[in-house]
This record gives C-alpha cells, sequence and structure tokens, in this order.
C-alpha cells in the first residue's frame, strides 16, 4: 500500500486539497489578507470543516495588534492545558513570548471555591495581576471571556472561540461586540485546537517574514 508517511508532506498536501476544494466549491470566496487566509485554512486543517470560511470573525485590527504584540515579547493566557499544548512555544519562545495557564494553579482552585466562580474567571482574575503585555486565548470556557468582558479589560488582543451550547455562542458575539481587537468563531463552533492552530498560523507567517 502506498501512502505518505512523511508529516512534512502530508501538511503539505492537506493544505493543496483545501485550497483546491476552497477554488471549486466557493470560486467566489477572497480571503482578506495572507495571514487570514493562513488562520482560517490552518483551522479547516485542524477540522476538516469549511464552515470556517464563514464563522471565523475577524475585527479590523486584530490582525496588526496580535503581530505588534508577538513581535514585541508578549505573554498568551490560555483557559485550557490543551491550547496551552497546542501552540508551538518552541517557536513562541523565539519571539520572546510565553505561554500560560492557571486553570490548575492552586491560587485560581482557591479563589474559584472562595468566590463561588469557576476555574477559568479565577484564572481570568490571576492573568490580570500579573504584569506586562497581554493576549488571551479562549478555546473553551465562556466563562473566561465572559469574565475578561464583564472586567472591563484591555488586553492587547483576544482569541475567543470556545466551544459549547451554554453561554459559547452568546460569549462570542459579546467579544464582538467590545470594540476589542479579536478573532472570534460566530456561533457554536470553536475548541482549543482552533484557538492553538489561530495562534500556530500567525506564528509559521512571522516566522516566514524573518
Amino acid at each position: 500500500m502506498n501512502y505518505l508517511q512523511q508529516p512534512q508532506l502530508i501538511e503539505q498536501h492537506s493544505f493543496e486539497i483545501i485550497s483546491e476544494i476552497i477554488a471549486a466549491e466557493r470560486p467566489e470566496y477572497r480571503f482578506n489578507d495572507a495571514i487570514q487566509e493562513a488562520m482560517i485554512k490552518r483551522v479547516i486543517h485542524t477540522t476538516a470543516d469549511f464552515e470556517w470560511l464563514d464563522i471565523l470573525w475577524f475585527s479590523p485590527d486584530v490582525i496588526e495588534k496580535l503581530t505588534a504584540s508577538l513581535l514585541r515579547g508578549c505573554t498568551l493566557y490560555t483557559d485550557t492545558t490543551m491550547a496551552l499544548s497546542g501552540i508551538n512555544k518552541t517557536l513562541l519562545a523565539e519571539f520572546g513570548c510565553s505561554c500560560r495557564c492557571f486553570i490548575s494553579d492552586p491560587r485560581v482552585v482557591a479563589h474559584a471555591k472562595d468566590q463561588g466562580v469557576t476555574r477559568s474567571m479565577a484564572a481570568v482574575d490571576l492573568a490580570l495581576e500579573e504584569d506586562g503585555e497581554k493576549v488571551f486565548v479562549f478555546g473553551n470556557a465562556p466563562t473566561a471571556l465572559f469574565r475578561l468582558l464583564e472586567l472591563g479589560a484591555k488586553p492587547s488582543a483576544v482569541i475567543g472561540v470556545p466551544v459549547g451550547f451554554v453561554g459559547a455562542e452568546e460569549s462570542k458575539e459579546a467579544l464582538v461586540e467590545s470594540g476589542l481587537p479579536a478573532i472570534a468563531a460566530r456561533g457554536r463552533k470553536g475548541g482549543s485546537n482552533v484557538a492553538a492552530a489561530i495562534v500556530n498560523a500567525l506564528l509559521y507567517r512571522l516566522r516566514e517574514a524573518q
């Protein structure tokens, strides 16, 4: 049986197939720019779902803001260890950036219990206490996104793609309306894998530009 075995060739061929399908089935579709195209195609690659062409929303300034933040050496805060694991931290470190997830931090566990809130909300509280430039990356917890917005925080950017049926769609619509530099998944779809894919797509583009 003949099949591709080299990871790089498999990924390259996958993206070629994605481009061919978009050209054939959505010939009228136009990406705003090369970075947005890279992000959407990587999310499609991660999920095998072409609906992302229509549901991944970008604020007008978010790519510029995210790029500048990464080049300045910001800290990314994720709502799950899965998103943290999926982000290319070796490449992130090459830009002087770091990535943290406080969901299992003892301070977060204690704060959540004391305040009667989710650990995702308590993790946002702890992240906001830290110094430095912040980008929030949410793929699973609508309560984390709601918390960030209700506190009136002003991070450099937010990637908000929580998945689910309870509060997920509403939290992302609130992000869209917030005026923050943001990428949001409209509707119920999303996930930690989607959040990581968006970050990685930008990191790969920045590496290519060096």
